[in-house]
């Protein structure tokens, strides 16, 4: 109403003026404040903002010759190309495979790991355990691919522990085999990363109040029902926070382990999403398809990220974003 009669009338409102020029004399009092933010606003419209206008290369036949501005527009056909290529289809079943199967032993055991973590009482080898755990997150795939294919190689410490055991009676060469492909990504991947998951979830249990734990303990409950009763229902939103994170990004395989300890014996199970865009754009030189592919990989993230934050509000009465 005070608008309308403003605009109607010419007339000024004196709260409103009074409302702005609060907001301009805090801004005012804060410059210093709000001079510090401006660097990061400006490297973020540089380097995320910008980039944008990249994505219009999904809808022409790119040519770096050409540039954006001259290379032909041809609509949705690099989307129909690769929604018609076998080769796609094979990383997507890859990349949902790999990922769900990381989502289903990684997860949860980033939270046994913590739990086991914040029951220790001895504080030296407390945290000398965590240390050790998220350790191996600070090593780059390449270190740790390295490490993987020499123990895997037919000369490695496993072969000679398995044949030892008298389990195999010759080498295997396991990064050899497409169908052991998937739950070396999946175990490596849990090795490097599964301490380095537990910091939040210890940070969590930290803040639950240890009144709860004496309650139980008067009401006769044992270790495994304070755990069950106090301690995760006490972390229940952060747990549910990192499950919709690792939901919104199923589709981004680690495309450093891929390109790691991939070969051509293991490539069928190895291609995944990310290796398949860096390998249509960076070696084929066809940045337009890779674009494309890019670009849905991002939508179903999205996507996903979605039904995921519907169905944890749904369920759980948390809403995270």
């Amino acid at each position: 109403m005070l608008k309308r009669a403003e605009e109607t009338y010419n007339v000024a409102i004196p709260g409103k003026s009074l409302k702005v020029s609060s907001k301009r004399k805090k801004f005012r009092s804060q410059w210093q404040l709000q001079t510090m933010i401006w660097p990061a606003i400006i490297l973020l419209i540089i380097f995320n903002i910008i980039p944008l206008f990249g994505l219009i290369v999904a809808f022409q036949e790119y040519s770096a010759i050409d540039g954006f501005i001259n290379s032909p527009f041809v609509g949705l056909d690099n989307f129909k190309a690769f929604l018609t290529d076998p080769a796609f289809y094979h990383s997507l079943v890859n990349t949902f495979g790999i990922s769900f199967m990381k989502l289903i032993f990684g997860f949860p055991f980033e939270i046994l790991l913590a739990i086991l973590i914040n029951e220790l009482r001895m504080g030296k080898f407390k945290k000398t355990s965590q240390t050790i755990s998220y350790l191996p997150h600070f090593m780059s795939w390449v270190i740790l691919g390295g490490m993987l294919i020499t123990w895997l190689s037919s000369s490695g410490f496993i072969n000679s522990f398995l044949m030892s055991l008298h389990l195999i009676e010759n080498p295997i060469q396991f990064l050899a085999i497409p169908g052991a492909y998937w739950w070396i990504a999946v175990f490596s991947d849990i090795w490097k990363e599964v301490g380095w998951g537990t910091i939040l979830y210890l940070a969590a249990m930290s803040g639950v109040d240890p009144a709860l734990y004496e309650a139980a303990k008067v009401d006769g409950a044992s270790k495994f029902r304070q755990i069950w009763h106090v301690t995760l229902p006490g972390i229940r939103g952060i747990i549910t926070l990192m499950f919709v994170l690792r939901i919104s990004s199923l589709i981004g395989s680690n495309l450093d382990q891929a390109l790691v300890l991939q070969n051509p014996s293991n490539l069928t199970s190895s291609q995944v999403i990310d290796s398949f865009v860096y390998f249509m754009g960076m070696k084929q030189g066809d940045f337009s398809y890779a674009t494309a592919v890019g670009i849905f990989g991002s939508i179903v993230s999205i996507t996903m990220l979605l039904i995921a934050n519907y169905l944890t509000k749904k369920f759980n009465d948390t809403n995270i974003f």
